[in-house]
């Protein structure tokens, strides 16, 4: 058998050597890995809009996260759990070595009471949490809900000429919608065109105000007018008969 020439052989054991300490570093590098991996979670940092979060609920939860073994903190589970937490719509989390946890939070931005203790988002999702400022309420099926918000920013505008505010928009199952101002009148729109009609009663309505005219409920499903229900006269109240003083008996 021919003996490996010199050169080559010299190439082969510094490549066996070199293959050797490169696999030494990686499996060291892997147990430092591991060892730093599976070392417990000492910090919980949130990011993005907190402002309508409670802050001990974000402190609970971050005391619920650490001290767990990070090795175990599965990042999808922590995701889920900060899920739960009231205002709170997604979040995204990932890992800060050595031993921390990121969570950017997504929080939900109200837009009307859904019924007596759930909230609307802007977005059209129903969430439930506490809120103390005034709202519009919003009724309809849960399904109905995505229309609704898509749809109340143009209510808005079409009647902000007569500086007035929605107080309750409602959207019956079978597509009608109603609307009702903080001034107690209840408009009636119909399921369709509801930007035109409610342009026509915005340009229409200071004329007949202007006539002394009072309507608690206007009808705009018709194609060139409106019919209104008005507020009933109340009779004039009439002041009670002054008693006559009797007259004085002769002595």
């Amino acid at each position: 058998m021919n003996a490996m020439p010199a050169p080559i052989g010299r190439r082969v054991v510094r490549f066996a050597l070199a293959a050797l300490i490169v696999a030494a570093f990686a499996g060291g590098a892997w147990r430092a890995f591991e060892a730093i991996g599976s070392q417990p979670i000492g910090h919980v940092a949130f990011t993005g809009p907190t402002g309508r979060v409670s802050r001990a609920d974000l402190e609970a939860f971050a005391h619920s996260i650490e001290g767990a073994p990070a090795d175990r903190a599965s990042l999808a589970a922590v995701r889920e759990a900060a899920r739960r937490i009231a205002w709170v719509r997604d979040a995204m989390v990932r890992r800060r070595f050595p031993d921390g946890i990121e969570i950017g939070l997504d929080t939900y931005e109200p837009l009307a009471r859904w019924s007596d203790r759930e909230l609307l988002s802007t977005r059209g999702e129903i969430f439930a949490a506490d809120y103390d400022a005034a709202l519009p309420r919003f009724a309809g099926t849960p399904a109905a809900a995505p229309r609704m918000a898509a749809e109340y920013p143009a209510i808005v505008r079409s009647l902000a000429p007569l500086g007035v505010t929605v107080t309750d928009l409602r959207l019956s199952p079978r597509g009608a919608w109603q609307v009702v101002l903080d001034t107690g009148m209840q408009l009636e729109l119909g399921r369709g065109d509801i930007e035109p009609r409610l342009e026509q009663f915005a340009s229409t309505w200071p004329q007949l105000a202007a006539q002394g005219v009072e309507a608690k409920h206007v009808d705009l499903r018709y194609a060139n007018g409106l019919a209104i229900q008005r507020v009933a006269a109340s009779a004039p109240a009439h002041p009670p008969t002054p008693a006559r003083p009797k007259a004085a008996r002769k002595p």
